[in-house]
């Protein structure tokens, strides 16, 4: 791995422009565009927290899927059933499941990684089952219908001040996930640079060595469960409200693995990977159906079946060549570059003042 230079100047105006395009994205695009992107925005929200814990603390799951029904059904049946807002059952959801997650960490101690991503997996199947039993909690195969909110006069006037156009109901969803996604990934930036950050990536490198210089592994382990959960359950509470519906299968275990692959492609243990990552595991599929071969001599049933094929093809071919060419990610091979590039610039500098010698290739 290419080490960092300790020099380099500092890129939060990186940060600065990706905040001033998401804010003016939703002004440039359609409103349906504006429900896509939302809704890939509350995805990287729960690969976020996928990724606290496994870049992080180093354990593998393969059932956040089933943390993020947990959340939308816990919103859902507080709106749908008792007749809150729902903007109100957000943190209720939150918070519920964030606690069922730090409670499932408890047994997950007993496990081995090999294990422990099996029980999780498990959790994921058996998710979409249990949601049907309920019928008239959950509404069992036929889900729930959710109304969605109308945007704040305020937030509709200065949208019209700048587009000419009424904000439409998707568009302030859209602003509501940006929100979140903001808050929580500053969250997640400032937990991995204080201690219990540096206690999870101790944790991850080797527990034996964690525990000598007195970490709590017990404690972290099921700290990272719970901030996971509690990533996943805002994440799952958000897609209901930008789906307007939420059933069995809204969850299926291909989300689980959506939200893996996310975490992977984008890098692991990184604040900017579960953006990028989410948003490549989020159009990857749209764009993988909406592609038919158009060749006349190709029979029907072939192109029917590269069709229904697609998503999962793409998601096997675009892992192995992260795998190949970027192992640390879209953020490493990012942060690779621009280190070499610094280099460049920085050496050629440096040979003009005369404070390097010159480089040898080119005398």
């Amino acid at each position: 791995m290419m080490p960092r230079l300790r020099n380099a100047p500092p890129r939060y105006w990186l940060v600065v422009i990706a905040v001033v395009f998401f804010l003016g994205f939703p002004t440039v695009i359609s409103s349906f565009q504006s429900s896509l992107w939302a809704q890939a925005l509350i995805l990287a929200i729960a690969v976020m927290g996928l990724n606290i814990l496994v870049g992080y603390s180093g354990q593998l799951s393969l059932g956040h899927g089933a943390f993020m029904a947990l959340g939308a059904y816990t919103s859902a049946i507080l709106a749908h059933r008792y007749k809150m807002d729902y903007l109100l059952t957000i943190p209720i959801a939150t918070l519920f499941t964030g606690l069922v997650g730090f409670l499932f960490g408890f047994p997950a101690l007993r496990l081995s990684p090999l294990y422990l991503a099996l029980a999780t997996f498990a959790l994921a199947v058996v998710t979409p089952s249990l949601i049907k039993r309920p019928e008239g909690l959950t509404g069992g195969v036929q889900g729930i219908i959710l109304i969605q909110p109308d945007p704040p006069p305020f937030a509709s006037d200065l949208f019209a001040a700048v587009t000419g156009t009424a904000m439409t109901s998707d568009q302030w969803i859209y602003y509501i996930s940006l929100f979140c996604a903001l808050l929580l990934f500053w969250v997640a930036w400032n937990l991995v640079r204080h201690r219990p950050g540096r206690a999870m990536r101790a944790l991850r490198d080797g527990e034996v060595a964690a525990a000598a210089y007195g970490v709590n592994i017990a404690g972290f382990k099921t700290l990272a469960f719970g901030i996971s959960a509690f990533y996943a359950g805002i994440a799952g509470s958000l897609f209901g409200l930008a789906t307007g519906f939420v059933s069995p299968d809204t969850f299926p275990v291909s989300l689980s693995i959506q939200l893996l692959v996310g975490a992977v492609v984008g890098g692991l243990a990184s604040i900017p990977g579960p953006l990028l990552g989410a948003i490549f595991a989020y159009f990857l599929p749209i764009e993988a159906n909406q592609w038919v071969p158009s060749q006349s001599w190709i029979p029907d049933q072939v192109a029917s079946t590269v069709k229904n094929a697609g998503p999962a093809v793409s998601y096997g071919v675009l892992l192995i060549l992260i795998m190949i060419f970027a192992p640390n990610g879209i953020v490493g091979l990012i942060r690779a570059g621009y280190d070499w590039l610094y280099r460049r610039l920085r050496g050629a500098t440096d040979r003009e003042t005369g404070q390097l010698p010159p480089d040898p290739q080119t005398v």
